[in-house]
């Protein structure tokens, strides 16, 4: 047993055995890693193991920095012109909070069971450490803090999977039948809305979304290039043009004569709807391949916010958009529709496809294109998160009460920032999506296992104490704003369906929701509420950690 007590070790098994039960799953709601991992280090904590703070406090600097710069961008971009949808992020903290004191004054929980509780319910891990660290400042004997403390880890790991279960199935099954909504089918038809058509979905099936034909000039003879593109809304592109035994690259004035063969690339649907102003289509002629080349970039151009993906080819010059198709948006992290009716924001990472000067002269247009290769820019990281915990110092005095942002709060305000610069110059400051989720996931693991493994031996008093209690709670507190929100939604500011129930989850921070989501919906048309709700509470929610151990002090008995 011995082994098992020792901290390195007690640590890394808590994360394999947690992230191990974390795959479990039933029906569509999963436990998760970080709610596995808590739940083994729970367990292991009894032998009576304990880890350094400064472990603890350097995993939560690093997930909560990290946490802010993902947001950055689109936190920014919400606050501002997000709030019909950000609206909901409010409703789910006043909903809470609400019932939280409630819960507070009818049970008497200490601040450390109503941050729990709070965190668990509402699926937002970060919480723990914010509330944590707001304990840690109060004028209390060192008992009563570790106490407190540990109740927060016993109270999340008692909610959260009850929370997790009941904003899953209120998403997917309980809200479709209080609206008589057949999600799939709506979901469709707004698809369908937005620009969508039978090739979009094909696409997802592994066809090509981009293609490119060959045809006998036909009835197009004396056109030019230019003209028969803006014919069809610029939508396809006539990229080469084989006259004779020569093959000639085109322009816009380029004439097209009897006897031509043509070689048009687009989106498959236009390609396909050409032939009526072509002749028959013939074999690709050989060589007519040339560079094609794709570029993520993010969008800053503040002319192109609020505008839909088709607008783009009106708001261009012909010589900059001919030939240049987008193939995928993500918005924070999550792939969102690229159909010709989704609207951008600042922070959405466009993809482009084309010619390869094409795409690079369209990428300056739109915003920054983000460097090739994945490299952490550790001089970046490690400045933000100092200057994160230098703000975290900062305090301001009301009376009797002092003002924190905390650490936590701190490190998450410099991440929003360093994330908005990132994306103002993105070949400086680089955290690649796949090394910030790595920061998110690892750090807030090492956390939440270090919280575990220091709780375990308190664990056990407050399970005895309030028994089925708290997880009625967390059904409880995690259902009643989501109903709210979709009372609101449906009844006042009718929002279609699929993005009202996407927005739900966001405000949630519920990614197995968005996931379950998606699933049913048969389209990634949830995700366009999704990301604008939790791009909002994932920055707000922490924050109440500190009012939550507030709000439960000045209402204990």
């Amino acid at each position: 047993m011995s082994f098992l007590t020792d901290p390195v070790v007690a640590v890394l098994l808590s994360l394999a055995l947690g992230y191990f039960i974390g795959q479990l799953r039933v029906g569509p709601v999963q436990l998760g890693g970080i709610c596995g991992t808590l739940l083994i280090a729970l367990a292991l904590g009894q032998l009576g193991v304990r880890v350094s703070p400064d472990l603890k406090n350097t995993a939560f600097a690093l997930f909560i920095f990290a946490l802010g710069f993902t947001a950055g961008p689109q936190f920014f971009a919400n606050i501002r012109g997000g709030w019909r949808y950000g609206i909901f992020s409010i409703i789910e903290i006043v909903t809470v909070l609400l019932l939280l004191a409630a819960a507070v004054l009818t049970f008497g929980f200490d601040a450390g069971t109503a941050a729990g509780l709070f965190a668990g319910s509402a699926t937002e891990s970060a919480v723990i450490g914010t509330a944590a660290e707001a304990i840690s400042k109060l004028d209390l004997p060192n008992s009563d803090m570790v106490q407190m403390q540990a109740n927060i880890a016993t109270a999340y790991s008692l909610t959260y999977l009850f929370g997790l279960i009941a904003i899953v199935i209120f998403t997917t099954q309980i809200a479709p039948l209080i609206l008589a909504a057949d999600l799939r089918k709506e979901a469709q038809a707004l698809a369908r809305a937005l620009g969508s058509t039978d090739d979009d979905e094909e696409e997802e099936e592994g066809l090509p979304l981009v293609v490119g034909r060959a045809f006998d000039v036909g009835p197009a003879a004396g056109q030019t290039v230019g003209e028969f593109e803006q014919s069809r809304n610029w939508a396809v592109a006539i990229e080469r043009v084989q006259r004779g035994s020569e093959l000639l690259e085109t322009t816009p004035a380029f004439a097209l004569q009897r006897g031509d063969i043509v070689f048009v690339r687009g989106r498959r649907n236009a390609v396909i709807a050409v032939t009526d102003q072509l002749g028959d289509e013939v074999p690709v002629p050989q060589g007519t391949g040339f560079a094609l080349a794709t570029r993520d970039v993010v969008l800053v151009r503040r002319s192109v916010f609020g505008h839909q993906v088709r607008d783009l080819r009106q708001m261009a010059a012909p010589n900059v958009q001919r030939g240049i198709f987008i193939s995928r948006i993500r918005r924070m992290g999550q792939n969102i529709p690229a159909l010709s009716g989704t609207v951008l924001q600042q922070g959405d990472v466009v993809t482009l496809y084309g010619p390869e000067k094409a795409v690079a002269r369209a990428a300056q247009q739109l915003g920054n294109a983000l460097p090739p290769g994945d490299k952490t820019d550790f001089i970046f990281l490690g400045l933000g998160v100092v200057v994160g915990l230098l703000i975290g110092h900062l305090s301001v005095k009301i009376g009797a009460m002092e003002l924190t942002l905390g650490s936590g709060g701190g490190a998450l305000i410099s991440g929003l920032f360093f994330g908005w610069l990132h994306m103002r110059n993105p070949s400086h400051g680089s955290l690649p999506n796949a090394a910030a989720e790595f920061a998110k996931d690892f750090g807030l693991a090492i956390f939440i296992a270090a919280i575990g493994l220091g709780a375990g031996p308190d664990a056990i008093k407050l399970i005895t104490q309030y028994g089925l209690i708290l997880p009625g709670l967390g059904l409880l507190v995690s259902f009643v704003p989501a109903l709210v929100s979709l009372l609101v939604g449906s009844k006042l500011m009718k929002i279609e369906t699929p993005i009202l129930l996407g927005i739900i989850a966001g405000q949630h921070c519920s990614t197995p929701t968005i996931s379950a989501l998606v699933s049913q919906a048969g389209n990634s048309i949830p995700v366009i509420g999704y990301t604008v709700t939790y791009a909002i509470s994932n920055v707000l929610l922490p924050l109440m950690g500190s009012i939550v151990v507030a709000m439960a002090r000045a209402l204990a008995p």
